[in-house]
């Protein structure tokens, strides 16, 4: 049986009891729980000094007021990593309320097996910096993921983030003034549908990466999703993966494996619609024997895409690969491969199929660029379509 914990402050009370005070009661709340039970959230904001954590639970319901009535203010934060931290658990739900301005992460989601991030708004209410945490919603190594009508706002690398995790949901959700807004990384069966993302560096990426306890992804399908004038600067901080993203960029494939890419409104991303990258690109040194730095089957079919006349970013060393060797001047194409093949695997890199207004180019940088060819014919083809993804809990 559930039961409900009220976790109740009337006006009168907030006037009676410091903000540490309610602090330690929540945190007290968090401790003591019962598998089964639902903490509710009073409407109002809330100075959190430290870090939340609940660990080693079941079936737990965290619920609040509303997106925008119940907030937890970490802006004073003295202690911990983030604003509020779940490990080791199994079927938890956060629901309807917010939490701002964490020191690290906003809310960290770690080995849990059913996590549900419904109605939930995690974001730094400054201007966009990389003092700010690295990532505002960030599940992983969990099973059976689900964010549904979430907000993410000003994170240093990605404001919608689920790594090296398996049935993966992201949907009804919006990412603004990120580096990254939506990421998935090492995952495995993801749908990434009916979002928004926009004034980030990137919109949504799917990234394989070395050096990690989960080596490679599979099957992320990305549908149905709003990718547009994602032309922020990048201001994640020095030696992040995602630094390299250059600003300009809707969709960032890179070294992923099974991507289907369908149905999305690509627009006005001043440098690139779709790219489709190897590891390599990153010109880091990859010392992980068990890693495959090379993207496979790609299949990006029925997008619309537009983009205005003007050219990519001129920042970075992006900027300065598409200025000095790409020379697109104002006709940058929609999708970009960069044309790095993996000798040993002859499968289909990526099929193109029915996009609108589809421009291409493969930049041949195995090469030092000196054949690019914006010719698509040779990667027209039909790929594989992949069945949604069903969770195992909900």
């Amino acid at each position: 049986m559930r039961y409900n914990i009220l976790f109740f402050i009337c006006m009168i009370a907030v006037s009676a009891i410091s903000q540490p005070t309610l602090y330690k009661q929540l945190q007290t709340k968090l401790i003591e729980v019962k598998n089964g039970d639902t903490i509710h959230l009073p409407e109002g904001t809330f100075s959190m000094p430290g870090s939340l954590s609940l660990e080693g639970k079941q079936d737990i319901v965290i619920i609040g007021a509303g997106m925008d009535k119940t907030i937890l203010s970490f802006k004073d934060q003295a202690t911990g990593a983030e604003g509020m931290k779940i490990t080791n658990s199994k079927h938890i739900k956060l629901v309807d309320f917010t939490v701002q301005d964490a020191k690290g992460d906003c809310i960290k989601v770690q080995q849990v097996n059913g996590i549900v991030f419904k109605n939930i708004k995690a974001e730094w209410t400054g201007k966009p910096s990389s003092k700010n945490g690295g990532y505002a919603l960030y599940p992983v190594q969990c099973q059976n993921v689900l964010i549904d009508g979430c907000s993410a706002i000003g994170a240093s690398d990605a404001g919608i983030y689920v790594g090296q995790s398996k049935n993966i949901i992201v949907r009804n959700s919006k990412a603004y003034h990120n580096v990254a807004g939506i990421e998935i990384e090492n995952s495995s069966y993801a749908d990434v549908y009916d979002n928004e993302a926009w004034e980030n560096s990137g919109g949504i990426l799917v990234f394989d990466l070395p050096d990690l306890p989960i080596k490679a992804g599979t099957q992320a399908r990305v549908f149905h999703n709003n990718i547009h004038d994602n032309n922020h600067p990048n201001f994640a901080p020095k030696g992040n993966i995602v630094a390299n993203v250059p600003l300009g960029t809707g969709m960032l494939l890179l070294a992923s494996k099974q991507s289907e890419v369908f149905e999305n409104k690509i627009i006005n991303n001043r440098t690139s619609g779709i790219s489709v990258v190897s590891y390599f690109m990153s010109e880091k040194p990859i010392k992980d024997s068990l890693y495959d730095p090379y993207p496979h089957n790609a299949y990006i079919h029925d997008n619309t895409m537009e983009r205005k006349k003007q050219r990519a970013t001129m920042q970075g060393r992006m900027g300065k690969m598409y200025r000095f060797k790409l020379k697109f001047g104002k006709n940058v194409p929609q999708i970009v491969y960069d044309g790095i093949l993996d000798e040993k695997n002859t499968t289909q890199v990526i099929c193109l199929y029915n996009n609108n207004t589809e421009t291409f180019a493969n930049i041949d940088a195995s090469n030092g660029f000196k054949n690019i060819s914006r010719d698509a014919k040779p990667y027209q083809c039909k790929g594989k379509s992949y069945e949604a993804v069903k969770l195992e809990w909900e």
